[in-house]
């Protein structure tokens, strides 16, 4: 369960609130795997109070996983970036090394099914170029290592050469696939959030549509 408030003094009464419900139902929390994370608007307060649950103190975290997506307090996406850039890793070997034997065919297809995911990519939002450079090399070495190409031939030649997707034919892709998802939501406020013209999700959509964020 996630809570969310733009206050601490929001967040102690969402709180009471669960603590009340637990104690009307019978039911009891785990504040050892309770936790907290302050997402600061500009520099935000020096100290942050202590928030408390049946009277013991939230724990404060700087990163989070939910979903499987890494979420820091900076909001930026470089740590989950890097998690799906080692499971990519980890997945590329795996093949390699088990199916070193197998046809070409079978091979590219075991690469789209293992290797082009990118979980949350359309997330990616907030990062660095060398981020967005590491995961891209990662997934070029991928597929050199899984069909035993040179380590210094051309990824655009040999991704066309298969008729594979490059990184950023994937990630335009998944982009448009979710804010076509987004926009066409029965939920007002997923449609209202995808067209307003402050929000960084649309604009950074556009932009890789348009090859800015990705060069």
């Amino acid at each position: 369960m996630v809570l969310l408030s733009p206050s601490i003094r929001g967040l102690r009464r969402l709180l009471n609130i669960c603590e009340q419900y637990a104690r009307d139902h019978g039911l009891k929390y785990n504040v050892k795997k309770t936790q907290m994370m302050v997402f600061r608007a500009g520099k935000g307060p020096e100290r942050i109070p202590s928030v408390f649950l049946d009277g013991v103190p939230v724990e404060r975290v700087a990163q989070f996983r939910y979903l499987g997506h890494i979420l820091t307090e900076d909001l930026r996406d470089n740590q989950d970036m890097e998690r799906e850039r080692r499971a990519l890793s980890v997945r590329c070997n795996m093949l390699a090394r088990r199916f070193a034997r197998c046809s070409s065919e079978a091979k590219l297809t075991l690469f789209r099914a293992y290797c082009q995911c990118f979980y949350t990519c359309q997330l990616w939002v907030n990062c660095t170029a060398s981020a967005r450079s590491s995961i891209r090399v990662q997934y070029n070495n991928a597929y050199r290592i899984l069909m035993k190409l040179p380590k210094y031939c051309s990824a655009s030649g040999i991704f066309a050469d298969a008729k594979v997707p490059d990184y950023f034919a994937i990630i335009r892709s998944r982009v448009a696939a979710f804010w076509f998802r987004i926009r066409n939501s029965q939920n007002e406020i997923l449609r209202v959030c995808s067209e307003c013209p402050e929000n960084r999700i649309p604009k950074y959509w556009l932009a890789v549509h348009r090859g800015n964020n990705h060069k």
